[in-house]
């Protein structure tokens, strides 16, 4: 198992892109040749992951940057696959940072909660075809949604109902007080024609 992580860290490393072409500027300039770059800085940050202050902020960023942009890219792309990979991705993710919301007060004392979670999102975010946006959403978020999508349904329109009511309530009750002087202050009316 090592030996395919050592294998896939290699072939990434041959790749064209934004980080392999930061490294390769570094080695140019100090010698020190990419993979050990790369073995330092992902060293560096699962360390900080554990004793730093701010992993929280590190995490989330990990977390965010990286989907932020591919999903842009996938929006300019005409590829729809794309497209659900990175949306499959939002929904895991937004409901994560919601039952994160609610347990974090807890799991915040765990020692390893911040390198667990970025874990947890680079598996989530992984290019690979049983990434854990992916699995999660067929094993449980799906199965969960089409069960009760019906009842979801009606109680979001009859909330958005709601919601348009209260709007007009408030646009109505604005334009009543412009009509009545404020302590015998004139109206907006009076300036206004």
């Amino acid at each position: 198992m090592f030996a395919k992580l050592k294998e896939r860290f290699e072939k990434f490393l041959n790749e064209k892109n934004f980080v392999t072409d930061c490294l390769a500027k570094i080695e140019e300039k100090t010698g020190i040749q990419k993979r050990y770059l790369a073995t330092g800085a992902v060293s560096i940050t699962g360390l900080y992951l554990i004793f730093g202050y701010g992993a929280s902020l590190l995490c989330n960023l990990i977390g965010f940057v990286y989907p932020a942009y591919f999903s842009i890219k996938a929006i300019e792309s005409t590829n729809k696959e794309d497209d659900t990979k990175w949306l499959t991705y939002w929904v895991v993710y937004g409901i994560f940072s919601v039952a994160e919301f609610f347990s974090d007060i807890f799991l915040y004392w765990f020692p390893f909660y911040y390198a667990g979670k970025c874990i947890f999102l680079l598996w989530c975010m992984a290019p690979v075809a049983w990434n854990g946006s992916q699995v999660l959403y067929t094993r449980l978020v799906r199965p969960f949604f089409l069960k009760h999508q019906a009842t979801v349904d009606s109680v979001v329109n009859d909330l958005s109902g709601k919601a348009i009511n209260v709007a007009e309530n408030v646009t109505r009750e604005g334009t009543a007080l412009t009509l009545v002087p404020f302590w015998g202050f004139p109206t907006c009316r009076r300036f206004l024609g």
